[in-house]
């Protein structure tokens, strides 16, 4: 039974271990909303911090509908640069 190293275990995805181009891309895409969902949590965590009020509920009703608008814009995006034709 030969034993694995972690330098064997490292170097050998050594090539993978920096996202290439076409990966950097989709995350800065992404990233509005990556951001938007960041918003949200920070909105839930304030809130959960302390008895909830109306600012609160403001807050992450906005941070909601960012996501929202954030996921149909990126929806979108994706339908539009989709090849035309059927589903196999």
């Amino acid at each position: 039974m030969s034993q694995i190293t972690v330098l064997d275990a490292i170097t050998a995805f050594a090539d993978f271990v920096e996202p290439t181009d076409a990966e950097l891309s989709a995350i800065e895409q992404e990233m509005p909303l990556i951001l938007a969902d960041v918003d949200l949590i920070d909105a839930q965590i304030i809130a959960m911090d302390h008895a909830p009020n109306d600012v609160d509920a403001r807050r992450i009703r906005r941070a909601l509908a960012r996501v929202l608008a954030e996921r149909a814009k990126l929806t979108n995006r994706a339908a539009a640069t989709a090849p035309a034709g059927g589903a196999a």
